[in-house]
């Protein structure tokens, strides 16, 4: 599958000769990382996706969601498996990368001082190889359509080379993430956390969205927001002619340490659906005995009505570990 991988993705054309790093292989000993930015919803919102992989296995992709420039949600992704099984894999992708005809990044092919300004609905994609024994990197920056998990090396601009950098960038994906692997915020629409914490006020024993029928924000919006903050203070503002609040909730909780986060909003055939992870100690922790209601307040652009809620994931975290 690998191999069929490579072919496929392999250009046509030249390379210019240009010696392989002495010795080690040039970041054989090191890390390589992967940072992608893509607009979402006409740039109203932003994925970020950093891929970071080291080469003695280890590699973590933290994704991040926001709209208007506040974070909405984000997500970390390790290993199933033994990390240290994933050796062989870094050291075959750094031999591609500088040795490969078609695929290596060291050539005049790919100069690493382009920093190109990418159109607002292209995504900026950055490749980074650190080499730790010769405390040294290599950088490449270029323009691509589509996320880490969907862009091609043919939407790769502005210059030829630039194939090269997305074919880098998609190889460590597959490596690390497999071949049917996808963003954690696939298909979702933007949107910004208002607030988010383990005790609500209101205590709702399940989700509901406030959506207005005009410029004004709706009466139960209203009354929930005292509730739930507990104070005579103005609620936070919302563009109710173009905006939405959902809350997330899973009710009432009897440990300590619960934490739920809304994770995606989905515009579907009939609606929106709202889905939502509840993180929670791991079965071999010992919490406290703690009543609490987790929440997670979050402003999105308006979808479809109506809004529906999907039973929320839950997400066992190791203990001692914070709630993400």
């Amino acid at each position: 599958m690998l191999a069929l991988l490579v072919t496929s993705l392999i250009l046509v054309g030249c390379d210019s000769e240009v010696a392989a790093p002495d010795d080690l292989r040039f970041g054989q000993l090191g890390q390589v990382q992967v940072r992608v930015t893509s607009p979402v919803l006409g740039g109203a919102g932003r994925l970020e996706e950093a891929l970071s992989w080291r080469s003695d296995g280890p590699w973590a992709l933290a994704e991040r969601l926001s709209y208007q420039e506040i974070l909405g949600s984000e997500t970390v992704r390790r290993p199933q498996l033994n990390p240290g099984d994933l050796t062989a894999e870094y050291n075959s992708l750094i031999q591609q990368l500088t040795e490969t005809p078609g695929l290596r990044l060291f050539g005049d092919e790919t100069p690493q001082g382009l920093e190109p300004v990418c159109l607002p609905e292209r995504s900026r994609v950055e490749v980074l190889i650190r080499d730790r024994s010769r405390n040294q990197e290599a950088r490449w920056v270029r323009c691509a359509e589509g996320t880490l998990f969907t862009m091609t090396p043919g939407s790769a601009g502005p210059d030829p080379g630039a194939s090269r950098v997305i074919t880098a960038a998609q190889l460590a994906r597959f490596f690390t993430l497999g071949e049917g692997a996808i963003s954690s915020y696939f298909g979702s629409i933007p949107f910004r956390s208002m607030d988010r914490g383990s005790d609500s006020g209101a205590r709702l024993e399940a989700p509901v969205a406030f959506v207005s029928q005009g410029s004004s924000p709706p009466s139960d919006w209203l009354d929930f927001w005292e509730r739930h903050s507990a104070s005579s203070a103005p609620a936070p503002e919302v563009d109710w002619e173009r905006e939405m609040v959902v809350v997330a909730s899973a009710g009432r909780r009897t440990e300590a340490g619960d934490s739920l986060q809304v994770t995606r909003i989905l515009p579907i055939d009939d609606g929106t659906r709202v889905e939502m992870v509840l993180r929670v100690p791991g079965n071999f922790c010992s919490p406290a005995g703690r009543i609490a209601w987790p929440y997670h307040i979050i402003v999105a652009p308006r979808t479809p009505q109506p809004v529906t809620f999907a039973d929320p994931r839950v997400e066992r975290v190791p203990c001692g570990g914070p709630p993400a």
